[in-house]
């Protein structure tokens, strides 16, 4: 059996990569089942997943996987705008020569993947340079306020992604962040996080009001 823990980053995994779709119902005895996990358990991780953004619950009717509209999702960016521009700014100042490299490494494997119109890698490492970024800002609550966010609108990215040119212009804003923390310019690293997540937002903006699936390998 499943403990609460490992129940719940299997189903946050489900429902990010679209095995439980927006609006799906989540039954105990179902979600038991699959999992593997006793109905105490899956209560328990329903409330987890409740307080996450992630499910929806109401008296007498259960629970669902709560759908995130566009709106919320503009949001959620604009919040992530101030939050990731002020670890950008940290990272910048307290980057070791390691990590400099890394973000580096991390922005070559951004190119390739751009290069060889790879969307799902672009994608994928994209999340990685923005994850490796707060954790080298070592800014603990500002690393859990951005885990629940990106949970929400996790689907919107990877929509944003399949854009027609949005790969190559995420890129080139990519790349002028990492350069600004690996040169050690906090300001800068701060104002071209910001700009990088408002161009998120125009993105966001053109796409539809419901997404399709779009069963993430992440």
């Amino acid at each position: 059996m499943q403990g609460t823990a490992a129940l719940v980053n299997a189903m946050r995994e489900a429902i990010l990569v679209g095995e439980l779709n927006p609006g799906q119902r989540l039954v105990e005895s179902e979600l038991s089942q699959r999992f593997g996990a006793s109905r105490g358990t899956v209560r328990e991780a329903l409330v987890l997943l409740e307080n996450e953004g992630l499910a929806a619950r109401e008296a007498n009717r259960g629970a669902w996987v709560r759908p995130v509209s566009k709106e919320e999702a503009i949001e959620i960016t604009e919040v992530r705008s101030v939050i990731e521009g002020l670890c950008a700014a940290r990272a910048a100042t307290v980057a070791t020569a390691d990590e400099r490299q890394e973000l580096k490494d991390l922005g070559a494997a951004m190119q390739d993947a751009v290069k060889r119109g790879d969307v799902m890698t672009y994608s994928q490492v994209s999340q990685q340079v923005h994850l490796r970024i707060r954790e080298i800002s070592g800014q603990g609550t500002a690393s859990d306020l951005l885990n629940r966010l990106r949970f929400q609108s996790v689907r919107y990215q990877f929509g944003v992604a399949l854009l027609p040119g949005r790969p190559s212009a995420g890129l080139k804003e990519h790349l002028a962040v990492i350069k600004a923390v690996v040169s050690g310019q906090p300001d800068v690293a701060e104002r071209v996080m910001r700009e990088h997540l408002l161009s998120v937002i125009d993105a966001i903006k053109q796409l539809p009001d419901s997404l399709p699936s779009p069963h993430l390998g992440i």
